[in-house]
C-alpha cells in the first residue's frame, strides 16, 4: 500500500513540475516591450517570439505593446536557439531551390540562378529599427516609418543578391515582418540586430550593427566583402531626389561602388524614364557606421519619404524590387571589375 502511494505521489509530482514549466508566467515591468521582457525572461530566440505572441493572442496593445498588470504566459526555455545561429548566412542549404523563413511565407523559397556572385559575402542593415523608426512621411492618413520600408527593400535585396550565388548576413531582423507587398507597410518595434535588442541610445545602436558587421568579418572566408547599409531621407516636402550614395573617407573600393550603382541606376533610368533621367549623386562622407565597420562600405539614400513623388518611389511594392534588382546588378558589376583588378 505505502509504496502505490509513493508511486502516486511521484508520479503527481513529475506531473506538476510539467504544468508548471508549460505556463511559466511573468509581468511586465514599466516601459518593457517584449524583446526587452523575452530577454530579461532568458528567451531570445526569434522561435521564443513567435510562441510568445501565439500563447498570448489577445493580450497585447497597439502595436503588440505589452499591456501594465496582464499576466502573460512564457514559451519553454528548451526552446532556446544557440546565439550564434543568428550570425550565420541566410544560405546554407545545398540544393538549388532554397528556403529562408527570413523572407516570409511568400518568398521563403527561392532558387539560385547563377553563380555571379559567388565568392562574395554581403553584410545587409537597414536603417534604424526597434525603438527607432526613423524619419516618418505621411500619405492618406498613413504613417510611413523609414525602418519598415527601407527594411523590406533590404529583404528583397538579400534575395535577389542569394538567387546570384552570394552569402548574405541580414544584420537587423524582423521574426515576424517577412518580404511585404503591401502599400502601407505596418509598423513595429520588433527588429533586433541578429537577436539582440537595439538600444534606443544612437551611439550604441550604430555601435551594435558596426561591431556585428566586424564580427562576422572576421569568421567571413570570401575577399570580396561588402558592408550595405539602406536608409531613406526626410527633407522638405517639396524636394524630389533621386538615389543617392555615400563611401567612406579614403575608400578606394567605396569610390568605385558608389560610382559603379550610380551608373547602373542612370541606365535603368535611361531605359525606364527616358525623358526623366537621373540626377542621384555620389559622394565621400564620414558617417559612423562607413567609418567604423572594416568590409568596404556603401551608404544609400533612397529617396525623400515627405515628398510625394519620392512616396511613389517606396509604396509601389513593384518599385521597391527594382530597387533591389537595380543594386544587385550593380553589386555584379562591381565584383566583376574587382576579380579584373579595375
Amino acid at each position: 500500500m505505502n509504496r502505490i502511494i509513493f508511486i502516486l505521489l511521484f508520479l503527481f509530482s513529475i506531473s506538476s513540475i510539467s504544468v508548471f514549466a508549460q505556463n511559466d508566467k511573468d509581468t511586465p515591468r514599466n516601459g518593457e516591450g517584449i524583446h526587452l521582457f523575452l530577454k530579461r525572461n532568458k528567451r531570445t530566440s526569434s522561435v521564443q517570439y513567435e510562441q510568445f505572441l501565439e500563447l498570448n493572442k489577445g493580450k497585447f496593445g497597439r502595436n503588440n505593446s505589452l499591456l501594465k498588470g496582464v499576466s502573460y504566459t512564457l514559451p519553454p526555455l528548451s526552446g532556446k536557439l544557440n546565439p550564434e545561429t543568428q550570425d550565420k548566412p541566410l544560405d546554407k542549404q545545398n540544393s538549388k531551390t532554397k528556403t529562408n523563413e527570413l523572407f516570409g511565407n511568400k518568398y521563403q523559397e527561392y532558387t539560385v540562378k547563377s553563380n555571379k556572385l559567388k565568392g562574395t559575402c554581403f553584410y545587409l542593415s537597414s536603417g534604424h529599427g526597434g525603438p527607432d523608426p526613423g524619419a516618418i512621411g505621411k500619405v492618406d492618413g498613413y504613417e510611413l516609418h523609414e525602418d519598415e520600408y527601407a527594411y523590406d527593400i533590404t529583404l528583397r535585396l538579400a534575395r535577389a543578391l542569394l538567387e546570384e550565388g552570394a552569402t548574405v548576413h541580414m544584420i537587423i531582423q524582423d521574426a515576424m515582418d517577412g518580404i511585404r507587398d503591401e502599400r502601407y507597410l505596418s509598423n513595429s518595434d520588433r527588429e533586433t540586430c541578429m537577436g539582440d535588442v537595439i538600444p534606443l541610445n544612437q551611439v550604441k545602436r550604430l555601435q551594435q550593427r558596426s561591431d556585428k558587421i566586424n564580427s562576422l568579418a572576421k569568421r567571413t572566408k570570401e575577399k570580396y566583402k561588402r558592408a550595405v547599409f539602406i536608409h531613406v531621407d526626410s527633407r522638405s516636402q517639396k524636394q524630389q531626389l533621386d538615389v543617392f550614395f555615400y563611401w567612406a573617407p579614403k575608400s578606394s573600393g567605396g569610390k568605385k561602388l558608389a560610382n559603379t550603382m550610380r551608373t547602373t541606376f542612370e541606365s535603368h533610368y535611361d531605359k525606364h524614364q527616358p525623358s526623366r533621367g537621373f540626377t542621384g549623386t555620389v559622394s565621400e562622407r564620414s558617417l559612423f557606421v562607413l567609418d567604423k565597420t572594416t568590409p568596404v562600405g556603401i551608404y544609400a539614400e533612397l529617396g525623400n519619404i515627405q515628398n510625394s513623388f519620392d512616396q511613389r518611389r517606396f509604396l509601389d511594392p513593384n518599385n521597391r524590387q527594382a530597387l533591389a534588382n537595380w543594386m544587385c546588378r550593380g553589386f555584379i558589376t562591381d565584383y566583376e571589375n574587382w576579380k579584373k583588378g579595375k
